[in-house]
């Protein structure tokens, strides 16, 4: 089946990434530039749906809890719950994987049908870990991160749609996301947002480097590449889920 060729090629080629790294100053400024490309142009679109997410669970949950019975602080309590566990480091996983993955398979495709990258190896430059290894760190790096900014603006839209709107008491808001804290949950969002960067770097990185013929082919490895890494981190959230908090 294709998919064990697949399989087989994408781990040989990580083998090939981290086989015969650069020089070290080439590689860390390689890292720098990587961090500023995946990492820091994105916090502007992490920032607003993080803002948005935020608000929207604690406005959703909030007009939910219509029993009287049931303490308003817990509002509060399981926006913030939501937002740590799962929402901001499978979100900001997923919007990665389409605005960073694509570049990446576009970028490396490119080069590819350009033959950039055969005129590396004829150099002798290890092509693959002059152009995916910088990549794969700077987003394990850099992806915790960005969670943790998604999680903090997260939980202040939660706050500030209770103040716009009214439909609760933002003191409740704030008793509540005080409420039974657990640093795990923390960690466990970031052990996710590291995987996940590795995710969204190597697999578009893989279809990139692999794509043969001209520009309709590298639109098409794009395309592939934003899906496969989707699939894999959603996949990935649930196996993660149940090992690390099962």
């Amino acid at each position: 089946m294709r998919i064990f060729f697949h399989v087989g090629r994408y781990f040989s080629l990580l083998g090939r990434v981290i086989a015969r790294p650069e020089r070290p100053n080439i590689f860390f400024s390689n890292i720098a530039k990587e961090i500023d490309v995946i990492g820091i142009n994105s916090i502007g679109i992490v920032v607003i749906i993080s803002f948005f997410m935020g608000a929207v669970i604690t406005l959703q949950t909030a007009l939910n809890f219509d029993n009287p019975l049931i303490p308003k602080t817990l509002i509060g309590y399981a926006a913030k719950e939501s937002v740590v566990l799962e929402f901001s480091s499978t979100i900001v996983g997923l919007i990665l994987a389409g605005k960073v993955g694509s570049h990446i398979a576009s970028e490396i495709g490119s080069m590819r049908v350009t033959e950039q990258i055969d005129a590396m190896e004829i150099m002798g430059v290890n092509s693959s870990s002059h152009l995916i290894f910088p990549k794969i760190i700077a987003a394990v790096v850099i992806n915790p991160f960005l969670t943790i900014i998604s999680m903090f603006i997260g939980i202040l839209g939660g706050y500030l749609i209770t103040v716009a709107t009214g439909v609760f008491s933002p003191v409740d808001y704030l008793t509540g996301i005080h409420m039974f804290p657990n640093d795990f949950y923390i960690f466990y969002g970031l052990i996710k947002a590291m995987v996940f960067g590795f995710i969204i770097t190597s697999v578009p990185a893989y279809h990139g480097y692999f794509v043969s013929g001209g520009a309709l082919e590298v639109g098409r490895a794009s395309t592939k590449a934003v899906v496969y890494s989707c699939i894999l981190i959603l996949l990935f959230n649930l196996l993660l889920t149940d090992i690390l908090l099962t």
